[in-house]
C-alpha cells in the first residue's frame, strides 16, 4: 500500500486532468412486443460503415453507440445520452422500435434467421460482413448477440510496459467489477436451446443461478474453447504480439474444415486461422492504438505502441436508461489508477489459468456467502480480497477529487464500499429480485419493461432543433462517405481478403523491409 500511495503522490496534477475516457455501448434493437427486430439498419442513422458515433456490431439488430474522447466522466454521459436521444427518435419511425437495456438477448429466432452487419459493397465493408459470417460459424450467432460496454482509458505519458503492468493487475483483480457491476445473472431460455448450461429454471422461460453476477462473462457468454488455447502472457509488448501472431497465422484444424468459401462460392469466413482478425480475440482488457485506414491492430501496436486500453468485462445496467452512470465510470477510473500504481509481477501460465477459473467462479457465483478465489499459492474469499482492493482506492479518490474539484470520485469510492457490504444491493441481486415481482416472473418480460421506461425517458429529455440537425448531417456525411469508398475499390475482393489477412501486415515496416 505504500508503494501505491508513494507512485500516486508522484502522478501531478497536470497527468490526472489528463485522463482519458469513452464508450462503445451496444444494444439490440427490438419491436415494441420486445422480440429481435429484423429489419436492417436504418438508414435515417446513417452508414453503420463510416458514422463515428452510430453503427453496429455482430447484427445488423445490434446498435453501437460511441463517444468520443472525454476528460471528465460526466461529459462522456451526457454525449451517450445525447446519441442515444436521436437514435431513439429515428427508431420511433421504424415500427417504434426501441433499445434492450440488459446485456443478455431477448428472445431470439432460429440462429440462421439473426441478421449479420451488413457494411456495403466495398471491399472492406464486405471483409466486415464475412467475418461476421465466420463468427457465427464458430461460435454461432446466438452469442454474438450479447451486448456490453467497452471502457476506453487513457492516461498522458504512460509507455507499452506501464499499460501492460495495468492491464496484469486488471486481470488479476477485475473479479471486484463483475460483482459490483455485473448485471446479468438471468437468460431467456432461448438463448441456451439445445446446449448444455447448468443453469437453474426461475421460470418457464427463465434460466438463472441464484448467486451469479454476470452470466455475460461466465461459461455461457464470450467464451470459446478453441481460444483457451492461446495463453497470451502481458508481461512485454513483445510476447503479446506473438502470441496474436501466431494464433492470426496458423491455421486451425476445426477453422479448415469450414473453408474460407463454401462449394457455392460464398464466403465462410475470412481465415481459416485460429482468429480471423484481431477484434476476435476476446478478453476482459485488450491493448489498444488508434488505426490508420486499412492499418491491421496488431500492426499499429508493434510500430507505435499502446496509446489507451479497453476494459470490456462490463454489463448493460438495465436500471440506467443508456446502460452506465458517470458514477460507475468514475470507479473505473479509480480501479484502473489502482491497478497502474499497485505492484505488477510477471504473469505465468499457471496464474493465467487460475484468473480463468477466478473469473468463470466470480461469474456464476460471485453472491454466495464464502465464495473463495485462487491468490497465489493458496485461497481468499472474495469479500475480503475484494474489500482490500477497493479500500486502496480511497487515497486516489482524494487526489483526483484535489485534481478536478468536488467530490465525484469519493462519492463512487463511498457507493462501492456499500454495495460491497450489501451484496443484496448489487444490480444482479436487484435484477433477479425485479425478475420475481414481474409479469410471469420472467426475464424477458422485466427487460422489455425497463426498456420502454427508458425509451420513454429519453424521449422525455429536450431535444432542440440544432441537435437533431447536426446528427442528419453526421448521418448524411457518413452515407456519402461510404459511397466514396465504394466507388474507390479498384481490386477484386478476394484479392483484397489475401492481402488483408496476410502475414505481412501485422509486421511493423522496418520488420517487412528487412
Amino acid at each position: 500500500m505504500k508503494r501505491t500511495n508513494d507512485r500516486l503522490a508522484r502522478l501531478s496534477i497536470d497527468r490526472l486532468r489528463g485522463m482519458r475516457r469513452g464508450i462503445e455501448k451496444e444494444s439490440l434493437r427490438v419491436l415494441p412486443g420486445g422480440a429481435l427486430a429484423l429489419t436492417p439498419h436504418p438508414v435515417a442513422l446513417g452508414s453503420a460503415l463510416t458514422h463515428a458515433r452510430i453503427t453496429t456490431d455482430y447484427s445488423e439488430s445490434q446498435l453501437e453507440l460511441i463517444t468520443g474522447v472525454h476528460t471528465d466522466a460526466q461529459a462522456c454521459a451526457r454525449e451517450l445520452t445525447e446519441v442515444h436521444q436521436f437514435v431513439y427518435r429515428v427508431l420511433q419511425g421504424c415500427g417504434d422500435e426501441m433499445l434492450w437495456v440488459a446485456s443478455m438477448p431477448c428472445g431470439l429466432p432460429a440462429d440462421e434467421t439473426i441478421p449479420i452487419g451488413r457494411y456495403g459493397t466495398s471491399n472492406i465493408g464486405h471483409a466486415k460482413s464475412v467475418y461476421r459470417v465466420g463468427l457465427g460459424h464458430r461460435y454461432g450467432r446466438r452469442m454474438q448477440t450479447i451486448s456490453g460496454i467497452h471502457y476506453n482509458w487513457s492516461l498522458p505519458g504512460l509507455g507499452n510496459d506501464e499499460y501492460l503492468a495495468l492491464i496484469r493487475n486488471f486481470r488479476r483483480h477485475s473479479f471486484v467489477l463483475l460483482a459490483l457491476f455485473g448485471a446479468s445473472p438471468a437468460v431467456c431460455s432461448s438463448f441456451v436451446a439445445g446446449r448444455e448450461h447448468g443453469l437453474q429454471p426461475l421460470s418457464p422461460h427463465t434460466l438463472h443461478l441464484p448467486h451469479a453476477t454476470s452470466l455475460r462473462m461466465g461459461r455461457l457468454g464470450y467464451q470459446s474453447d478453441a481460444q483457451a488455447s492461446i495463453a497470451v502472457s502481458y508481461n512485454n509488448l513483445e510476447s503479446y504480439a506473438a502470441s496474436l501472431h501466431e494464433a492470426l497465422t496458423k491455421p486451425y484444424p476445426a477453422y479448415e474444415a469450414i473453408g474460407v468459401r463454401n462449394p457455392g462460392g460464398e464466403y465462410n469466413q475470412l481465415a481459416t486461422t485460429l482468429l480471423q482478425i484481431e477484434n476476435e480475440f476476446y478478453g476482459t482488457i485488450r491493448p489498444k492504438r488508434v488505426i490508420r485506414s486499412g492499418e491491421r491492430p496488431l500492426h499499429a501496436l508493434r510500430e507505435r505502441g499502446i496509446e489507451y486500453v479497453e476494459v470490456r468485462c462490463l454489463d448493460l445496467d438495465p436500471f440506467v436508461s443508456v446502460g452506465i452512470e458517470a458514477s460507475t465510470m468514475c470507479f473505473i477510473d479509480l480501479f484502473l489508477l489502482h491497478c497502474l500504481l499497485s505492484d505488477s509481477p510477471p504473469d505465468t501460465r499457471e496464474e493465467i489459468a487460475a484468473l480463468a477459473r477466478n473469473q468463470h467462479a466470480t461469474a456464476a457465483r460471485g453472491r454466495e456467502p464464502g465464495l473463495k478465489l485462487e491468490r497465489g499459492r493458496g485461497s481468499v474469499t472474495l469479500a475480503d480480497w475484494g474489500a482490500e482492493l477497493i479500500e486502496g482506492c480511497g487515497p486516489i479518490a482524494a487526489r483526483l477529487d484535489a485534481a478536478f474539484g468536488g467530490h465525484a470520485y469519493r462519492d463512487a469510492f463511498g457507493a462501492a464500499q456499500r454495495a460491497w457490504r450489501a451484496p443484496q444491493q448489487l444490480p444482479s441481486a436487484r435484477v433477479l429480485d425485479a425478475i420475481a415481482r414481474s409479469e410471469g416472473c420472467g426475464y424477458t418480460a422485466f427487460v422489455h419493461e425497463r426498456s420502454l421506461q427508458a425509451r420513454q425517458a429519453l424521449l422525455a429529455l429536450p431535444w432542440s432543433p440544432e441537435q437533431q440537425a447536426r446528427f442528419e448531417r453526421e448521418a448524411e456525411t457518413s452515407l456519402a462517405e461510404q459511397a466514396a469508398i465504394e466507388a474507390a475499390d479498384t481490386i477484386p475482393f478476394e484479392a483484397f481478403r489475401q492481402d488483408y489477412v496476410s502475414a505481412e501486415r501485422l509486421m511493423p515496416a522496418l520488420a517487412t523491409a528487412a
